[in-house]
């Protein structure tokens, strides 16, 4: 490689730094001045009949949601690109209970926070849903990584892949409605509010009946506070959630990391390519003024 190809190369990889620099994961955005909407669950109302899941699926069928019709309560159901919301049944020391899963919805997502193009963003109209853009993804994948409750789902069996989960009905709360969850849960486990007025429902609940209710408001500080809350008779690890989150926003522990994955996964390519073109500008320079040393023996 000669001087000239060299500093091209260089160059390249310099460029390549500024674009690194310019895809940083995005800081925390700013809290929204409205109140950010959210859904309660009391998970002592809740009966397993499933309706969320149905109604979820008739909503999203567009996107590829599908209603499983004979789920099995012996095992674990995970949300997946086609299940946004699971009901799974618990045995605990109260008895048994069901509780719903699906995105939380957190205040200060980490999934938006490591969407290097914005694709994953906190939608304003109204505050609190978390939604994906098609057209801006660059199927990174790093909002899978980056999420504490493992919700983003890729299709990996599709030729133009999504990222797949609860939107929280964002479209249905743009024309003034309830998400389809919560208009077809038939024993009003789930109440849709703002947030505020949800967490004094909930510490209402708690002080009225204090025996029926552990004195605990799960989403309410978890991962710096979520949109989804839940109320439950029993410690919530009892009924498989995520206990170990802790209450700080997650993108104050995966920003500083972030910063450094596009200069891994995208100036150490670029570099490569650009040392690779020029290599075989340079073969190609050698072949035409050489001839010769193109032909075999």
């Amino acid at each position: 490689m000669d001087r000239r190809d060299l500093l091209k190369t260089m160059g390249a990889a310099a460029g390549t730094v500024l674009v690194a620099n310019g895809l940083k994961a995005e800081t925390p955005e700013a809290a929204p001045t409205a109140e950010p909407v959210g859904i309660l669950v009391d998970t002592t109302l809740c009966i397993g009949c499933r309706s969320c899941e149905y109604a979820c699926a008739d909503a999203h069928k567009d996107a590829g949601v599908e209603y499983e019709e004979n789920a099995d309560f012996s095992v674990v159901r995970l949300t997946s690109e086609k299940r946004w919301t699971a009901v799974n049944k618990y045995e605990t020391a109260k008895g048994t209970f069901y509780a719903k899963k699906q995105c939380m919805h957190c205040l200060s997502p980490a999934c938006a926070s490591a969407c290097l193009t914005k694709a994953m963003h906190k939608n304003l109209n109204p505050p609190g849903p978390i939604v994906w853009t098609a057209d801006r993804c660059m199927g990174c994948r790093y909002c899978m990584i980056s999420c504490p409750f493992d919700m983003p789902k890729f299709q990996y069996n599709k030729a133009v892949p999504r990222i797949e989960k609860c939107v929280m009905c964002a479209e249905r709360l743009a024309e003034g409605k309830k998400p389809a969850c919560v208009e077809n849960c038939p024993s009003g486990a789930l109440t849709f509010g703002n947030r505020k007025d949800l967490l004094e429902e909930a510490r209402k609940r708690i002080y009225a009946e204090p025996e029926k209710y552990v004195h605990q408001i799960y989403g309410e500080h978890e991962a710096g506070g979520t949109s989804w809350m839940y109320l439950s008779a029993v410690p919530f690890e009892q009924l498989g959630f995520n206990t170990n989150v802790g209450d700080e926003a997650y993108p104050t522990y995966t920003r500083e990391f972030l910063y450094s994955v596009p200069f891994v996964e995208i100036l150490v390519p670029t570099f490569m390519l650009a040392l690779s073109a020029a290599t075989k500008r340079e073969e190609a320079v050698e072949k035409t003024e050489h001839p010769a040393a193109g032909r075999k023996g």
